[in-house]
């Protein structure tokens, strides 16, 4: 269930389109938020120090070869299944594992790192990052109109 601090629950049943409920203190049912998400990305939570957002994957696609120099991030496998690859420069892959639903796993700034999904279903994240990547609000329905998060598809 979402709940902001001081809300009743009935109020926060009504808001579960909301998107980003920070800097406020905030408690989540993320598996249920991440569920019900359909956007590529919506920040829940904005921070001063850092960030949380959900993603949906569609079958078969991927998040994009990417490297975040200044945030660490935290992934959670919230349903389906992915290839999660990183690598220590734009043009190697130098380890790739599959992942499922309540895998976590993390990646230091400056590493590169891609999500494919290889499930039968949307691949449904939370993502953490620390410092925040992203304005607080932001909500980008499809990965085009997230415009150029992937350095590369490898």
């Amino acid at each position: 269930m979402y709940c902001v601090r001081g809300e009743n629950h009935a109020a926060c049943n009504q808001n579960l389109n909301r998107f980003d409920w920070g800097p406020e203190p905030f408690i989540a049912d993320i598996p249920r938020a991440a569920e019900k998400n359909e956007a590529y990305l919506a920040a829940q939570w904005t921070g001063c120090h850092m960030q949380m957002t959900l993603m949906c994957i569609p079958i078969g696609e991927r998040i994009g070869w990417e490297m975040q120099e200044a945030a660490d991030q935290m992934f959670r496998v919230e349903d389906g299944q992915a290839m999660a690859r990183f690598g220590s420069c734009e043009d190697i892959v130098d380890y790739q594992q599959p992942v499922r639903k309540g895998d976590v796993f993390f990646v230091p700034a400056s590493t590169w790192h891609d999500m494919v999904n290889i499930g039968e279903c949307a691949l449904k994240l939370s993502v953490v990052y620390a410092p925040g990547r992203f304005p607080g609000g932001t909500l980008h329905r499809t990965k085009a109109d997230a415009g150029p998060l992937e350095k590369w598809e490898k």
